[in-house]
């Protein structure tokens, strides 16, 4: 063999080696820490999972195409094909050849720092190493195996002939030279014995690792098994002279190169080296046909879904042009009978259409991904019905009339929806409270509320102070400085207000001692009091259906339903996470939604107590807030920095985790930051220290508003993380929203 073909032979090695780097560096970085941990892992308590850990390993390499050679060797599987054999041992002995030819000892002729691929390709885990004593991190076996062995390696043992991790323990014995045993330097010949020790593992087989470690043993003083001799006369001839105790008379690589033993099958090894380069490519083929069908299969998914689409749009561009045609003939009718001069001032509705249109091209995908959802939804709901309607031929007029029904009315919510994100473009200041004492830093303020006729709002907080404001009055008198025109004081940090819908002097609080409270406005005095709770009280709500009934949660899990005319509650729910949200069914005094820590929303019958009636799952932290929309619509709000909008008309199943809409936007990871509900219109507050403003149609927000902090020294706008909106709450069914932040800022905005 010239150098020229040796050369090839490395570099194709190389080559090899370096398509698989990725494979390589890990089966490197396994076998090095495998050795490295072998001694604690052997005495350790959890020695059984690191040595399942390396069967899914394997797994992962077989799966994959390639596997070590130490692991194909010690297959019990393993039937020793003559040709295979050499074509591995020819690959070795090239590489080995090829670095002699350059002066470099290699060193690390073990299987274990191999690879061997389904085709019997092999490739270096590390390139060969200048140095003489070959070390590197495949040397890390020279240490040998810890005599302990716990229970989870024995059970190993049991089902795994040849243990991985004491095979490697004792290969590098296997493979050390005599001249190196006695303390002599790695040098060429070195090379050679170990590739004889090589050959002699690639023709024997053994039935037991006892078996292995004696003619192992045996193999060091040139005694072979006579099974070996018998079958594999010719290269057990060839082995022994590899394996000469004295290494001048080892054959020289080029000897073994050119070695009749080697040459004499290089016909047949060129035929199986051909077949193996033709399946790679028949394999690479199909690997290439599979990726391409698989993405036929996506594109023509994409087509169909882009034909659905365009057929949607169709459909609905008609309809919409058909009703347009229709209003604009009313228009003109009306105009005809009545002589009515136009009344649209055309620049501001072209000046209004642009602004509307800007805002639209903005959120265009997210626009875009509601459309086609709530238009599949009518699809999916039509064909449904349809289903169910039967077959016959008198049902056909019915169900068409029916589908073609459904495709037309779904139209008005998204239209709605639709006219609605688009009809404000900004919060606008109207108003600005500073809340508790200027010079005090405990001003955050837990919660905010509008009483019955929305005249008076109430603030409540950390201060321990619930202040009554009258709204007309701050909107209306342009001061620096607003004060309370009721004041009441706590013996604790308050954490939530609740006025009566019915009795307008009425407020409820709760407190962090576990203290609920009711309030006579117009005295400034307590009406009622109620210590049941154990611990700090977070949420308090009044029935709007029956005035005199409250409910109350807090952190030791408990729901209290209180009369305010009687001394104690008249209902418990208990529940095993802390409570954070609690509020009434609109048009009910029974049914009660709950806000917990466990990352749910509960809802409860008041005539069961023990259990609820529906359970919503969705978010994955903890459930800040719940509030109503309408009878049948609720929306939590979580440190998950996400808003849900739930159904419960599909409470029915006891567990609902599919909500109808999910909005994000906003960022609250930590602190209560406020929720509340008008028209469609969902406010909160996120940590930014901003107010955010959803629409129930659309998982974007609307519109937004940052509490801006001015430094009193330079008048300069600065930031502050620290900072978060604190309480929100909507002035009943206006664009009128009230809210505040942890610094005690309040401010009434409004959608402009």
């Amino acid at each position: 063999m010239d150098r020229s073909e040796s050369a090839s032979a490395w570099d194709n090695s190389r080559s090899r080696s370096r398509s698989s780097s990725s494979r390589d560096h890990k089966q490197r970085d396994r076998d090095g820490e495998r050795e490295r941990n072998r001694d604690s892992e052997d005495t350790s308590t959890d020695g059984g999972e690191t040595e399942e850990g390396e069967g899914e390993e394997i797994e992962e390499e077989e799966a994959s195409g390639e596997v070590s050679l130490r692991e194909w060797l010690d297959r019990s599987s393993r039937d020793v094909d003559r040709l295979e054999s050499l074509h591995v041992f020819r690959q070795v002995a090239e590489a080995v050849g090829l670095a002699h030819s350059q002066g470099v000892v290699v060193g690390n002729i073990r299987p274990s720092c191999f690879l061997l691929s389904a085709f019997s390709r092999v490739s270096f885990i590390e390139s060969a190493s200048g140095s003489g004593s070959g070390s590197d991190s495949c040397d890390d076996a020279r240490a040998g195996p810890s005599p302990a062995k716990n229970s989870s390696e024995e059970e190993r043992g049991e089902k795994n002939v040849f243990p991985l991790k004491r095979v490697l323990g004792l290969e590098f014995g296997w493979y050390t030279s005599p001249e190196e045993v006695e303390g002599g330097p790695s040098t060429f010949a070195s090379d050679v014995y170990r590739l004889g020790v090589l050959l002699f593992e690639l023709f024997c087989t053994f039935d037991t690792f006892d078996q292995k470690i004696g003619m192992m043993s045996n193999l060091r003083h040139r005694v072979m098994p006579p099974q070996l001799l018998l079958k594999w006369p010719q290269e057990a001839s060839f082995c022994l002279w590899l394996l000469h105790p004295v290494p001048e008379n080892r054959p020289k690589m080029s000897e073994v190169l050119q070695s009749g033993f080697l040459n004499q099958s290089r016909n047949s090894l060129q035929e199986r080296d051909a077949a193996v380069r033709l399946r790679e490519e028949i394999d690479d083929q199909e690997l290439l046909l599979e990726f391409l069908l698989q993405l036929q299969k996506q594109k023509q998914e994409a087509e169909d879904r882009l034909r659905k689409a365009i057929s949607f749009l169709s459909s609905d561009i008609d309809e919409v042009l058909r009703k347009q045609s229709l209003l604009q003939e009313s228009v003109s009718d009306d105009r005809s009978r009545k002589r009515v001069r136009p009344i649209f001032d055309l620049a501001y509705q072209n000046e209004t259409v642009l602004s509307k249109s800007s805002r639209l091209m903005k959120n265009f995908k997210k626009l875009e991904a509601v459309y086609l959802s709530s238009r599949s939804q009518i699809v999916n709901k039509s064909g449904k019905e349809g289903t169910n309607k039967g077959s016959s031929v008198d049902n056909l007029t019915i169900k068409e009339g029916f589908c073609e029904k459904l495709e037309k009315e779904w139209m008005n919510p998204f239209l709605e929806s639709l006219c609605k994100y688009l009809t404000f473009s900004r919060l606008k200041v109207r108003a600005e409270v500073k809340h508790g004492d200027l010079l005090s830093s405990s001003n955050l303020v837990c919660s905010l509320g509008f009483d019955r006729d929305r005249e008076l709002f109430a603030t409540a907080g950390v201060n321990k102070k619930i202040q009554i404001f009258e709204c007309g009055v701050i909107l209306n008198e342009e001061r620096d400085i607003h004060y309370p025109v009721v004041e009441m004081c706590n013996r604790s940090k308050l954490s939530c207000v609740c006025w009566n819908s019915y009795m307008k002097s009425q407020i409820a609080s709760s407190d962090f001692e576990g203290v609920v409270q009711v309030w006579d406005v117009t005295r400034g005095q307590v009406f009622a009091e109620m210590r049941e709770h154990e611990r700090r009280v977070w949420s308090v709500d009044f029935s709007l259906v029956d005035p005199t009934r409250l409910a109350s949660g807090g952190d030791d899990g408990c729901v209290k339903i209180w009369h305010i005319n009687q001394a104690g509650s008249v209902g418990t729910i208990r529940t095993k996470a802390n409570v954070c949200s609690v509020q009434f069914q609109p048009d009910s005094a029974r049914n009660i939604a709950i806000g917990s820590a466990d990352h749910r929303v509960y809802c409860y019958d008041l005539r069961n107590l023990r259990i609820p009636y529906c359970t919503m799952m969705g978010h994955t932290k903890t459930v800040s807030y719940v509030k109503y929309m309408d009878p049948n619509t609720l929306v939590s709000a979580s440190t998950d920095s996400t808003l849900k909008l739930w159904d419960l008309a599909k409470c029915q199943a006891r567990v609902v985790d599919s909500p109808l809409q999910t909005f994000s936007g906003h960022l609250n990871t930590k602190n209560f930051v406020g929720l509340s509900i008008t028209d469609g219109y969902i406010a909160t507050g996120s940590e930014t220290n901003e107010v955010f403003v959803y629409h129930k149609g659309f998982p974007m927000p609307v519109l937004s508003h940052k509490f801006s902090i001015v430094d009193p020294i330079s008048g300069q706008e600065i930031e502050d993380p620290n900072q978060f909106i604190s309480s929100v709450c909507w002035r009943g069914p206006s664009s009128t929203l009230l809210a505040a932040n942890s610094s005690g800022s309040i401010k009434l905005l409004e959608m402009d």
